[in-house]
């Protein structure tokens, strides 16, 4: 519930104390108008404590979450389409015609990099945690405390290496202004991994943590994501294996509204909540700064509202009869929602739209959208994990025991089972089926595509290029301010 969310943002009081880029020459220095460090701050639980929650806020900038995440992933997957009006810089995620200029590209790289700096700043200062006396912090507190940071370091590593590759890896609150040059992709991922493996020792179960916080079973989910995309199956396995404790929302929709958050599917949410404060929600491209509590997706791809994008053909088409998902996940003429029942002319932009999204929408208690919309993501989910799992298991060759878990997510679509007996090749087309019609609009098809190879098929006629467009360009800003990052590190085709 809303009433238990941690007031993230609130603390970004760190924006001014720690670095502010990952590699820019210009912002590498530590500036602490403040006073603030080591030696005088992390003396008590709520200093430790705030620390941390300065990391969270950088996934609530408009660089991330905030607003460009849900544009870029949805875009380049093509589970939307533009309508007429939709700005250039998110039209050209559609069609792969960013370049090293892209601003919202650029604030994704920089809005990751200081969440990894802020994260430094509390892992790099361990020593001055565990000083403080257990009286005021107890060491199972200041490890847990820890493990977030390390948490939510390998997740914005995560983000990162996912889009650029190759990348500065920074492990460290620089002392020079010199820039970090950029590691391989297998280094990141060495990071990434070792950052998980530590966390999910520390980290508190779901039922003993806070709502909003990451947890071990978050820790346990991300190490088992990152071992599929690795392609390491086995080990990838191993980690679903170990979770417990979760289940389906007996109600799909309850995923994605705001008053069921934090339910028995949850894994990691991005936490919003726009009673706690919106006030900067302009100003926060990339810092994470100041009250930000709430996001743009609501009014973005509210089919009543700016309806700068709707669901795609080639996505409506991929539901099969009777699936209840896509009541679920869009609305259609004829639907009722907080303003009364939805008319062709609603949906209704430059040509008729089949559907709208219903999916992370207010349009089941408002007949509008705002600005300001206060619905978590699932950045991991129960479904995902069941069908990461059911993927794992048919590359280890137990398509039987892949079967079970792919029924169990069909199962409350409404949809008859699989049948046992199926080839890898029916079972590896039943999970992308499963995957794109059960996490549509969760930012992860784009992903999906890539590390299946099936973008030359799944995004034919789009412009994506093969051996470029996997990756997005580093930032111009990134290239002119670090000088061990030139022009010569570009990625391909940029």
């Amino acid at each position: 519930m809303k009433t238990t969310k941690i007031i993230f943002s609130m603390f970004a009081l760190f924006t001014a104390a720690v670095i502010i880029n990952g590699c820019s020459e210009n912002d590498l220095e530590l500036v602490n108008p403040n006073g603030l460090s080591p030696e005088t701050f992390f003396k008590t639980e709520a200093q430790v404590q705030s620390a941390v929650n300065a990391v969270y806020s950088n996934l609530q900038t408009r660089g991330l979450y905030s607003r460009h995440m849900f544009f870029s992933q949805d875009n380049m997957s093509h589970e939307n389409d533009g309508n007429p009006q939709l700005e250039a810089d998110k039209r050209q995620y559609l069609d792969f015609s960013f370049d090293s200029s892209h601003g919202p590209i650029a604030d994704y790289w920089e809005s990751c990099y200081r969440g990894i700096n802020k994260a430094n700043f509390v892992i790099g200062n361990e020593e001055a945690i565990n000083a403080i006396e257990e009286s005021l912090l107890s060491n199972a507190s200041k490890q847990k405390f820890i493990g977030e940071a390390k948490f939510l370091r390998a997740l914005f590593n995560f983000l990162l290496v996912t889009r650029f590759g190759d990348m500065p890896l920074i492990t460290e609150i620089p002392t020079t202004t010199e820039g970090v040059a950029k590691s391989s992709a297998d280094e990141v991922y060495a990071l990434i991994i070792s950052d998980l493996q530590s966390a999910s020792a520390t980290l508190l179960d779901k039922s003993e943590e806070a709502n909003g916080r990451a947890t071990k079973g978050a820790a346990i989910a991300l190490l088992g994501k990152v071992y599929l995309f690795r392609g390491e199956h086995a080990l990838a396995l191993a980690e679903f294996n170990k979770l417990s404790g979760y289940a389906l929302e007996p109600n799909f929709f309850d995923n994605f509204t705001e008053e069921t958050e934090h339910g028995v599917e949850s894994i990691f949410e991005i936490e919003y909540d726009d009673a706690l404060g919106t006030s900067a929600q302009w100003n926060s491209s990339v810092t994470g700064a100041g009250p930000n509590e709430a996001t743009f997706r609501g009014q973005e791809y509210g089919f009543n509202d700016w309806f700068n994008v709707f669901p795609s053909d080639d996505l409506l088409d991929e539901y099969e009869e009777g699936d209840t998902r896509y009541a679920d996940t869009f609305y259609s003429v004829g639907d009722t929602f907080g303003g009364g029942v939805v008319t062709a002319e609603m949906l209704t932009a430059g040509d008729q739209r089949r559907a709208g999204w219903k999916k992370y929408q207010n349009y089941y208690k408002d007949a509008n959208e705002d600005q300001e919309s206060g619905i978590n993501f699932n950045y991991l989910r129960y479904a995902d994990v069941l069908l990461m799992k059911a993927e794992c298991e048919n590359e280890v060759g137990t398509q039987d025991d892949a079967i079970d878990l792919i029924n169990e997510v069909r199962e409350r679509a409404s949809l008859d089972g699989l049948p046992y007996g199926l080839s890898k090749a029916a079972v590896f087309e039943a999970i992308v089926h499963e995957r794109k019609v059960e996490l549509a609009g969760e930012q992860v098809r784009f992903n999906d595509i890539l590390r299946w190879n099936l973008a030359t098929t799944e995004l034919a006629g789009t412009n994506f290029q093969v051996g470029k467009s996997e990756l997005w360009p580093i930032p111009d800003r990134e290239i002119t301010s670090n000088e061990n990052v030139t022009a010569a590190d570009q990625n391909p085709g940029y």
